[in-house]
């Protein structure tokens, strides 16, 4: 059996990810601290609980499974707590990495996907943004992604690494059998929070900035159903075992919702009220970022399905009511 090791494995898109994993016939390892993931997230492979800045940990995992490849999700990725505390981003998702990366080239694991963010590319209005676009992050969780995607460069001059990154935009949805869903504490996300707004699990939701250049003066995003993500991480995978080699793609559909507009939909999906609140704008957030590229579907075969506003807020309100993980 073919063994991967997928950091974070125990949140929202990497318990995903090893439910995918296990259904392609791979057995997927999760290396988790779970400082922000779930040990009830882990249902599809071995657990190992390690934190990717302890080098000797990780030596003796890629002794035990001697994993053909890595699926990198283990981050921090707060945008604000970014902004107020840039040394923890630093700290945690860069020399993490760079403790993984060391690790996996003396294993001779030389095959790396990692989950990086449209958030490299910065504050581009009105730019349908492309692989090729300039990046230029504002806020430390894009800049600690940006500079992991250099060192994979780095390593794959110097030791051969090969690497597909992926530069999502925002991940939504949820295992359509409920199985793993996307759970956090504190929440942070759009979409749980809007559909805890509409339980009475909080007040209400607050919408950041109504002034933004926008059509409804809030902001817009790309929404990426967390199965469709998945998918594509499964194609980058096969794509490094079969030596075509390192490549970047970006992972969004290409069109937009603005926060309004998510609002009024999962209102209509669920039928219910949500309660919001208007507030000022959060140092950190741009305006708009939508993809602009085919690059993954052109060259990765990736076709999304269920990355549609009406299927992301229908799974994710299913996982909403069937249950939370605890800790």
């Amino acid at each position: 059996m073919t063994h991967v090791l997928v950091t974070g494995g125990a949140g929202f898109i990497g318990s995903h990810a090893c439910k995918v994993l296990a259904q392609s016939g791979y057995v997927p390892v999760t290396v988790d601290n779970l400082s922000t993931g779930w040990e009830d997230a882990v249902k599809f492979g071995p657990f190992e609980k390690a934190d990717l800045q302890d080098r000797g940990r990780l030596d003796k995992i890629f002794a035990r499974y001697q994993p053909e490849a890595i699926l990198h999700f283990a981050a921090f990725s707060q945008v604000g707590e970014s902004m107020t505390d840039p040394g923890l981003y630093w700290r945690n998702n860069v020399m993490g990495s760079l403790t993984l990366i060391e690790a996996c080239v003396a294993a001779g694991c030389k095959n790396f996907v990692f989950s990086s963010t449209c958030a490299t590319y910065g504050e581009q209005d009105g730019v349908a943004l492309t692989e090729q676009s300039p990046q230029a992050p504002i806020n430390a969780y894009g800049a600690s992604k940006r500079a992991i995607e250099d060192i994979l460069e780095n390593f794959e001059a110097s030791h051969g690494l090969q690497h597909v990154i992926f530069r999502y935009f925002n991940v939504a949805g949820a295992d359509p059998d409920a199985e793993v869903g996307e759970f956090h504490q504190p929440e942070t996300h759009l979409i749980p929070l809007v559909l805890d707004a509409i339980d009475g699990k909080r007040d209400a939701l607050t919408i950041y900035g109504t002034d933004y250049d926008t059509p409804d003066g809030t902001c817009i995003r790309d929404y990426v159903h967390v199965m469709d993500l998945v998918d594509a991480h499964i194609l980058g995978l096969k794509w490094l075992q079969d030596g075509k080699g390192s490549a970047a793609f970006n992972l969004g559909t290409g069109s937009g919702f603005s926060v309004r507009e998510v609002i009024d939909n999962s209102a209509v999906i669920t039928n219910r009220e949500v309660p919001i609140v208007e507030g000022a704008r959060r140092p950190g957030d741009c305006t708009k970022l939508v993809s602009g590229s085919g690059a993954a579907r052109d060259k990765l075969g990736w076709t999304p399905t269920r990355s549609t506003m009406k299927a992301m807020v229908s799974d994710a309100w299913r996982w909403h009511q069937n249950g939370h993980y605890d800790k």
